[in-house]
């Protein structure tokens, strides 16, 4: 049975997209499942960080009716692992949506994926609109990598109250702070004060994946944050299987 998961944030910077490209590959690396890594964000940052050249343009043309997302499938080079890059032409995507009335597109089309693959890993947009409501339709999991501060805690606040409101709560939330310093006080408390939360280390590896255009695990196998996104990887899993 395919699952979904989304990387979301409500802000960017956060690691967003190092997270959706890691945990994509050691689905089907590490556990041999076939994944898709599908990215909605207009930056196209996962086949960047992936080395991914996108030979498909206008990625914003999968919404449109009649329209077959799995024609614009791409392999990667790591087996198992294929990819549906974004580009500019998504950043008016929330509008497109709203304006044709299509609430339920994005489950849709997910739902005509669920035959090529395991698992399906969105990369999401940051901000909380028409899209990242269809996200939550549509996914099984949301995990959502936050800085250790207490802003970013008020936006998970602000994710689980709309979650409440609108979506009757659902989906799954999976919190994970990232780009994590113990060296700094404020992030030490704050990680103690979620001690069952998964950590991503603020690392030199996870930068350098911009440069070896490859997951971290790739170059950086026995390095802090590679063995920190093996485990999210492990602890998402576990979610799905509980969802």
């Amino acid at each position: 049975m395919t699952k979904s998961v989304a990387v979301y944030s409500m802000k960017g910077g956060v690691g967003k997209t190092t997270l959706a490209a890691n945990l994509a590959w050691a689905s089907a690396v590490q556990s041999g499942r076939r994944t898709l890594l599908w990215d909605l964000d207009a930056q196209g940052g996962a086949a960047f960080l992936l080395g991914e050249e996108p030979k498909h343009g206008k990625a914003a043309r999968i919404f449109e009716r009649d329209t077959d997302p799995a024609k614009r499938i791409e392999p990667t080079r790591w087996h198992g692992l294929d990819l549906l890059a974004a580009d500019l032409s998504l950043r008016h995507l929330d509008a497109s949506l709203i304006e044709a009335d299509k609430p339920k597109r994005l489950r849709k089309l997910l739902k005509g994926l669920d035959s090529g693959y395991d698992r399906i890993i969105l990369d999401c947009p940051p901000g909380l609109g028409e899209i990242s409501d269809q996200i939550f339709r549509a996914v099984d999991l949301v995990v959502i990598p936050l800085e250790p501060s207490p802003m970013a805690l008020r936006t998970l606040a602000l994710v689980e109250e709309h979650l409440k409101d609108h979506h009757g709560g659902g989906p799954r939330l999976l919190p994970v702070f990232s780009m994590a310093d113990r060296r700094k006080r404020l992030h030490r408390e704050l990680l103690e004060a979620q001690p069952d939360w998964p950590i991503v280390p603020q690392a030199s590896a996870v930068e350098r994946m911009a440069v070896e255009f490859a997951p971290v695990a790739e170059f950086a196998k026995r390095s802090p944050a590679s063995l920190a996104l093996l485990a999210l990887w492990d602890r998402t899993e576990k979610e799905l299987q509980s969802t």
